[in-house]
């Protein structure tokens, strides 16, 4: 038997309840794994409250480390005793000891601590397909990338200055922009205070940029639509504000003929062998020190409530983790 974080109703971060369940033992193809960090993503919100619809009842969470305790038949990607990290795999991650699909499973190399590996699986491989797959960016490009002091933006200021990227990036505070700054960010907006399009545009001699990442949604939009040079790309990876209100597409040919895309990581890692190739990118980066992604907030599993109050309330920045 093990805890594990379920819920039975969707709802506030009062649903989120602190049981006792069974885990078995792994059945071919699988690997029960013992967690020593767990991920707390803004995903986890949308699974909790109802956005996204779940089979009830549930488990709740898609990103941890820990070690793995034994495997199922036909399983040779990893063996007991291996460290790992995971995400994107079934919900259930809050918990103390799971069951995991073994091709989920990513092994993690001397240097990179379990607390840290709990934080970078979803965000590090978000942002290595965004940077380097959705649009691939080189040295010298010109980048806006809003909520640049979140989890995700963090991560992706590091990565921007690593490949000699010039990231605007939008924040919250004062606190959040000088955050941002150290961590890479060249210029930031404080978007209570400034308008977001009027500063990319004075920032880019009224050009615009060739691509907006927006995991914000909503409150961003169109006006992400607005920063854009023309034929440039409208990045949508998430919607924390709310989802993107429906639109006409025309408005992407009058606007200067945009792109837009609404990629996943599910999509970009579904295949075992592209996951691994992710993988290796972000921890290499991370282990030449160029990625450093120390947890800020940490709970116990037993309070994932308040962990979830507290980044739904944006009084969160970098990475969350829970602690079994």
């Amino acid at each position: 038997m093990a805890h594990a974080i379920r819920i039975h109703a969707q709802g506030g971060p009062e649903v989120l309840r602190y049981e006792e369940v069974a885990v078995g033992a792994p059945g071919p193809g699988e690997a029960r794994v013992r967690h020593r960090a767990i991920g707390v993503n803004y995903i986890d919100t949308y699974h909790r409250s109802g956005q996204y619809k779940l089979a009830l009842p549930s488990g709740i969470g898609i990103e941890a480390a820990g070690v793995v305790e034994a495997i199922g038949p036909g399983v040779e990607s990893v063996a007991p005793g291996d460290r790992v990290a995971y995400c994107n795999g079934p919900l259930g991650a809050y918990s103390e000891a799971r069951v995991m699909p073994a091709d989920r499973l990513v092994k993690l190399p001397d240097g990179v601590p379990d607390r840290v590996a709990a934080t970078l699986m979803l965000k590090g491989l978000t942002v290595q397909y965004l940077f380097r797959q959705t649009c691939r960016l080189k040295a010298g490009d010109t980048i806006l990338f809003h909520a640049a002091a979140g989890g995700v933006g963090l991560i992706a200021c590091q990565w921007a200055r690593a490949l000699g990227v010039t990231m605007i990036g939008t924040v919250g505070s004062d606190e959040k922009a000088a955050l941002a700054k150290a961590n890479g960010c060249t210029h930031t907006i404080v978007y209570t205070r400034e308008n977001f399009v009027e500063r990319v545009k004075a920032l880019t001699g009224g050009k615009g940029v060739p691509v907006v990442y927006d995991s914000i949604g909503k409150d961003t939009f169109p006006a992400s639509l607005d920063c854009l040079a023309q034929r440039g790309t409208w990045v949508c990876f998430g919607a924390s504000s709310g989802a993107v209100p429906s639109f006409d597409i025309m408005l992407l040919s009058q606007k200067g003929s945009l792109y837009a895309t609404r990629p996943t990581l599910a999509t970009y890692a579904a295949r075992r062998e592209d996951l691994v190739t992710m993988a290796a990118e972000l921890l290499d980066l991370v282990r030449a020190g160029k990625i450093v992604n120390e947890p800020r907030q940490q709970f116990a599993l037993k309070d994932a409530g308040d962990a979830h109050r507290a980044l739904q309330s944006r009084a969160t920045t970098g990475a969350t983790i829970l602690v079994p």
